[in-house]
């Protein structure tokens, strides 16, 4: 191989890791398809900055990236990976509802961890995936800081559970009524209510479509495309 050529491979190398350090995703190509893979990883930043160390996927960066890949006539589909402790619960919604709200075929897979409001990120996709060594954590609306203890500040609390259960439930099979007994559950979380399921746990209940990781992940987002192709 000529060096110049070996230099062109290696800038392009490095572009692409300087965009995945910058975004968190990247576009991959091949088999005649254009694919986004997006990451979200660590902890959902939303109105506050979160400690120096931290991962952190940013909300004020993904939503302009995901309106650009809907734009973008030489994208596809999306494909995201999640593996997430959760985070800030309106920046989470926020994205998610971006997310099923976009025109183009969408997968999203849970590699570790979708918890908390990682859950609905997780159903927001067109097809949702987990492999089975991954956790979904489902527990009620938290909120940091300082709370006033009056109604109000319980009745929204109330109302914010009470969306991310309808996306949760719009977006996939599962049943409300088992979404909340999952949230209330008093015995699994040492210090708080809540539950820990497992890959096939989460198909089981109908939260998640399959049990499969990036190989089916990725054939679902090429019928998908190939089928919107079609039309």
């Amino acid at each position: 191989m000529k060096n110049n050529e070996k230099d062109t491979k290696t800038n392009d190398s490095l572009d692409k890791i300087e965009e995945i350090n910058e975004s968190g995703g990247i576009v991959a190509r091949g088999k005649g398809t254009n694919i986004h893979c997006l990451s979200i990883i660590g902890q959902i930043e939303g109105h506050y900055m979160l400690p120096e160390g931290q991962k952190a996927t940013k909300y004020e960066h993904i939503i302009p990236m995901l309106v650009s890949v809907e734009q973008d006539e030489e994208i596809d589909g999306l494909l995201v990976l999640l593996n997430t402790m959760g985070g800030d619960v309106e920046a989470g919604l926020a994205i998610a509802e971006v997310i099923a709200s976009m025109a183009k075929p969408t997968v999203s897979v849970v590699l570790g961890g979708g918890h908390s409001i990682g859950v609905p990120l997780a159903v927001s996709g067109k097809r949702s995936f987990i492999v089975p060594s991954a956790t979904m954590m489902i527990h009620p609306v938290r909120m940091n800081g300082l709370v006033v203890g009056v109604p109000q500040s319980f009745t929204y609390f109330k109302e914010m559970q009470r969306r991310i259960v309808d996306f949760i439930c719009t977006h996939s099979r599962a049943n409300p009524n088992k979404i909340e007994e999952l949230m209330m559950r008093p015995d699994m979380l040492a210090t708080d209510v809540g539950s820990i399921i497992e890959g096939r746990e989460a198909v089981e209940y109908g939260i998640i479509d399959e049990v499969g990781g990036l190989d089916r992940a990725l054939e679902a987002l090429h019928g998908m495309i190939r089928e919107r192709s079609a039309r």
